[in-house]
């Protein structure tokens, strides 16, 4: 997708029917609308210009960060809000087609975002995991110790190694290491008895070995096309409602897969920008941003576009070249390159220990207030009629 407007948008091959713009019937089925149904529609999309405006004009320093993230899921939700209030209001419509199938369809893709959520939680204990070793190399190579001898650079050495097991994808594909992953078992043979309890699976983990992230994101993407013109009308607008936030919900699942370790994810989705609409600058800044960050870092084979994960990698890399060339005596030089890499270190750990919780609550905050209650989520996606009913309950 490009970066800037005037370039041309991304392929439309996955869809079913293509997105060519609004037609003259669009428009004449909006002039139709009733003046309040246009209002409303109008409203929502200015809801949507305001909440990403702002996100995509951050400087470099703080896109992708977790405060970004943040920022993100918090957008998200008040669109969600303001959607949820906009349903409740056109609950006699949403019992009537094309409403009733419109609607299905967004229950569908909600559905399916689940996994990507708990896919996420997962993520974040992938991260979590990883600080518990980098709180020993800090510890190892703390700049507040009378002296750094080599047993402390034997301390963060094994802590490297260890590491370095748990920083990878389960295909081999994620990480900065060229170690198998042992964190979340899947081992064969001699490996699934030698392998030390510290690397045992994570027991937040809630997406079968088979999930891919980027072919749920492109089953959320597909048919995710502008509404035709007799449903702009038979809708009252609400069509057009329903297209923008399954839009967003999906453009927010997309940027969630591109910045924390998931399973087979990949940012490579081919989905359409539509160029019509208020709301759809930011998202073109936006994906053309995230795109740029994630060609810098293709040759890094990182584990996401986080930057405090990108940040850990650097640093890791830095203290692993200064701990395998090290010899003793350490020069002053060397005791001053250790220690400036062990504080950068320390502080990236800090800023993930001060945030992973809070954008964890988010996470589960991004999960429609119509499947809350549910622990783990389990729903059968075919059951239409349980979505209904969870949605009626949810309206009253």
């Amino acid at each position: 997708m490009p970066s800037s407007a005037n370039q041309s948008s991304l392929s439309f091959a996955s869809f079913r029917r293509p997105i060519l713009g609004i037609r003259d019937d669009h428009i004449h089925s909006m002039e139709a609308i009733h003046d309040s149904s246009a209002q409303e529609v109008d409203s929502f999309q200015r809801h949507v210009f305001s909440q990403f405006k702002d996100l995509s004009a951050v400087s470099p320093e703080e896109l992708l960060s977790i405060s970004w993230i943040q920022k993100l899921l918090d957008a998200f939700i008040s669109c969600q809000e303001e959607f949820k209030v906009i349903l409740a209001n056109n609950k006699a419509q949403l019992s009537k087609p094309p409403a009733d199938r419109l609607v299905t369809e967004f229950f569908d893709r909600a559905i399916k975002a689940l996994d990507i959520c708990n896919a996420s939680r997962d993520g974040i204990e992938k991260i979590r995991l990883w600080q518990k070793h980098l709180d020993i190399i800090t510890c190892a190579l703390d700049d507040r110790q009378r002296m750094t001898g080599e047993g402390q650079f034997r301390r963060a050495r094994k802590s490297l190694m260890d590491l370095a097991l748990v920083m990878l994808d389960e295909k081999d594909t994620g990480g900065v290491f060229s170690n198998r992953n042992r964190s979340f078992g899947r081992h064969k043979g001699k490996d699934r008895h030698n392998r030390s309890s510290g690397h045992s699976r994570s027991l937040s983990w809630s997406v079968s070995h088979s999930w891919s992230a980027s072919k749920q994101l492109q089953s959320i993407a597909n048919n995710l096309a502008l509404p035709r013109g007799n449903e702009l009308a038979a809708t009252n607008g609400l069509a057009m409602i329903i297209y923008t936030m399954s839009f967003v919900l999906m453009f927010v699942l997309w940027a969630l897969v591109a910045v924390i370790p998931c399973q087979d994810r990949s940012i490579q989705i081919p989905f359409a920008i539509p160029r019509q609409f208020s709301w759809s600058a930011p998202f073109f800044l936006l994906h053309g941003r995230i795109m740029d960050e994630s060609k810098k870092r293709e040759h890094r084979n990182s584990s996401g576009l986080l930057k405090e994960i990108c940040q850990i990698e650097k640093c890791v890399h830095q203290i692993t070249d200064l701990v395998d060339s090290a010899q003793f005596p350490l020069t002053e030089e060397q005791k001053e390159d250790v220690k400036e890499c062990a504080r950068e270190l320390s502080l990236v750990c800090e800023v993930c220990k001060s945030g992973l919780d809070p954008l964890e609550r988010q996470l589960r905050e991004l999960t429609p207030a119509y499947f809350k209650g549910r622990s783990q989520i389990v729903i059968d996606k075919n059951n239409f009629s349980r979505w209904f009913h969870d949605f009626q309950v949810w309206t009253s």
